[in-house]
C-alpha cells in the first residue's frame, strides 16, 4: 500500500518542480496581443475522479445508487470475468439492489468488429450507466459503447480519429461509465481515449475526446494480484512509454495551432509543468517497484504503487499526449503473424506494452537532440548516474537504461523476434503515417526515412 511518506514526497516534487511558463520570472511589462496566436499558449488538465484504496470497489454499488442507477452495463473480458475483481463487483451490486447485465465478450486487443459488438450489445439493454472491470481493452471498449449508445444513430466512422475517420467532437450526453482497472499499465480508467485495430489498414486508431472519459476511476491495488507476470511485465512497459513519452513531447507552448475556441483545444496539447510531475513520479516509481511487482505478485507495495503510477501517467498522457513509441506500435500490433505471448490465450498478438517499448531505445536515441538535459534527467530518474554525462550523449544514456529495464525483465531481442523483418518495414511505415495525431507530438519532426531508420534500429536491440 502507497505510504503517507510517499504521498508527501509527491507533493513535495510538486512544490520544488520548476515552472516553465513562458512568462515565470518575468518582471517588465507585459501585454497579451489580440491576435489570433499561430501556437498554443495554454494548457489544461482534465480527469476523471480518482478513489484509490485497498478494496475500494466494495463501493461500486453505493456509487451506483448515488446516481440513481437502475440498469447497469457490466463490461469485462471472458478472463476477468471469473476473477475475484468481478466478483467483488458484482458482490456490490447486489448488495446495494443494483440491476445489471453483463457483457464478457470484450476482445484483449479490441478491433472495430469487437467495438461494434459491445456496441450492439449496449444498444439493446437500455442502460443508464456503465461499469468496466477489466484492463485498457475493457475500458477502452466501455468508452465506445457508452458513445454510440448515446448517439445511435452516428456512423461508426464519425468520432474515429481523422485521417481514418471523420474525427467529430463528442457533442452528446453520455451516461456515467465506472471504470475498475485490474491491470496497471494502460491509464485508460482516467483518459478520453479509446484505442482499437482497425483491421482494414492493420494498424490502431482510436476516438479521442475529453467527454467520453470515465466519471470516476477505482483503483483497488487488489486486483493487481491476479496479474499474471508477463501482464504486469507488458503493462509496466506501457507505464515506462506513457511517462517518457509524456514528459519529452513537444512543449505545450510550441504546440500549432492554436484552438480557435477553448472546446476544440486537443486532448494531446504538449508537455506541462503539471504533466511533467506525474511523468517524475511514474519514473522513480519504476525504479523502485517495477522489478519488484514482476517477479514477486505478493508485494503489495509494489503492486500498489505501480497500479497508482499507471493512473498517474495517464493524467500525464490524457493532458501532455504520447508520441514515436505508441505511433510505431500501432502498425506493429495490428500487422502480428504467429507471436504468441505467455499469459494472453492460444491466439497470435502482440501486447501493447511490448510494441510500445520495442521501439524506445531507438526513440529517444532520436528525440535526444530535441532537450538533452530533460532526457539526461529521465535517465537519472530510472536509475542512472549521470554526475559525468555529457549532454551530446544523452540519447545513448537514457537508451542504454531503457535496454538495461528491457534486458532485465526479459523482453524479446527486437521486432524480429515478433516476426518481422526489413522486408515489413515499408508496411509498418505506412500504418505509422496515418497516427499523426500522436506523430506531431514528438519533439522534433520525422520523414518516412526517420520512421523507417527507427523501426530498422528496432529489429535487433540488444
Amino acid at each position: 500500500m502507497v505510504s503517507r511518506k510517499r504521498v508527501f514526497d509527491l507533493f513535495r516534487t510538486m512544490n520544488v518542480a520548476a515552472c516553465q511558463c513562458p512568462a515565470h520570472g518575468f518582471r517588465g511589462n507585459f501585454q497579451v496581443s489580440n491576435a489570433t496566436p499561430t501556437k498554443d499558449y495554454a494548457f489544461e488538465i482534465k480527469s476523471s475522479t480518482v478513489r484509490y484504496g485497498l478494496g475500494v470497489t466494495r463501493e461500486v454499488g453505493q456509487d451506483l445508487v448515488n446516481i440513481g442507477a437502475k440498469n447497469v452495463c457490466v463490461m469485462t473480458d471472458p478472463n476477468v470475468v471469473a476473477l475475484s475483481p468481478m466478483k467483488a463487483v458484482l458482490e456490490s451490486l447486489t448488495r446495494n439492489g443494483v440491476k445489471y447485465k453483463v457483457y464478457d465478450r470484450v476482445r484483449v486487443e479490441p478491433t472495430d468488429t469487437s467495438f461494434k459488438d459491445a456496441i450492439k450489445f449496449a444498444k439493446e439493454g437500455n442502460f443508464d450507466s456503465f461499469v468496466a472491470v477489466g484492463g485498457g481493452s475493457v475500458m477502452d471498449t466501455a468508452k465506445a459503447a457508452n458513445l454510440y449508445y448515446c448517439d445511435p444513430n452516428a456512423d461508426f466512422l464519425d468520432y474515429v480519429n481523422q485521417p481514418v475517420g471523420k474525427g467529430k467532437p463528442v457533442g452528446v450526453q453520455l451516461k456515467p461509465l465506472i471504470a475498475i482497472p485490474t491491470t496497471s499499465g494502460t491509464g485508460s480508467e482516467i483518459t478520453g481515449i479509446s484505442i482499437f485495430d482497425f483491421e482494414e489498414i492493420h494498424a490502431k486508431t482510436g476516438i479521442s475526446h475529453l467527454n467520453i472519459r470515465p466519471m470516476l476511476a477505482l483503483i483497488d491495488p487488489l486486483h493487481t494480484l491476479t496479474m499474471p507476470k508477463n501482464v504486469a511485465t507488458y503493462s509496466g512497459f506501457d507505464i515506462f512509454c506513457h511517462a517518457l513519452e509524456s514528459f519529452t513531447t513537444i512543449p505545450y507552448n510550441e504546440r500549432e495551432p492554436a484552438p480557435e475556441n477553448p472546446s476544440l483545444r486537443p486532448v494531446y496539447q504538449g508537455s506541462n509543468p503539471i504533466s511533467d510531475v506525474w511523468a517524475r513520479f511514474c519514473l522513480q516509481a519504476l525504479n523502485k517497484y517495477f522489478h519488484r511487482s514482476v517477479n514477486n505478485p505478493d508485494d503489495i507495495e509494489a503492486r500498489s504503487s505501480m497500479h497508482l503510477a499507471a493512473t498517474m501517467a495517464g493524467v500525464g498522457i490524457g493532458n501532455a499526449g504520447i508520441h514515436l513509441c505508441h505511433g510505431l506500435a500501432y502498425p506493429i500490433a495490428g500487422n502480428v503473424r504467429d507471436f504468441v505471448p505467455k499469459d494472453y490465450g492460444s491466439k497470435p498478438m502482440i501486447p501493447h506494452g511490448l510494441a510500445v517499448c520495442m521501439t524506445a531505445p531507438a526513440v529517444f536515441r532520436f528525440t535526444a537532440v530535441s532537450d538533452p538535459e530533460k532526457h539526461l534527467e529521465a535517465a537519472e530518474l530510472l536509475g542512472t548516474d549521470i554526475t559525468n554525462k555529457k549532454k551530446e550523449d544523452s540519447g545513448k544514456v537514457l537508451s542504454d537504461i531503457i535496454l538495461k529495464y528491457m534486458d532485465k525483465m526479459g523482453i524479446d531481442d527486437g521486432l524480429s523476434a515478433l516476426g518481422f523483418s526489413s522486408d515489413d518495414i515499408p508496411s509498418l511505415v505506412k500504418g505509422a503515417l496515418p497516427q499523426q495525431r500522436i506523430l506531431k507530438m514528438a519533439p522534433l519532426p520525422q520523414s518516412e526515412e526517420d520512421l523507417s531508420k527507427l523501426l530498422e534500429d528496432s529489429l535487433t536491440i540488444y
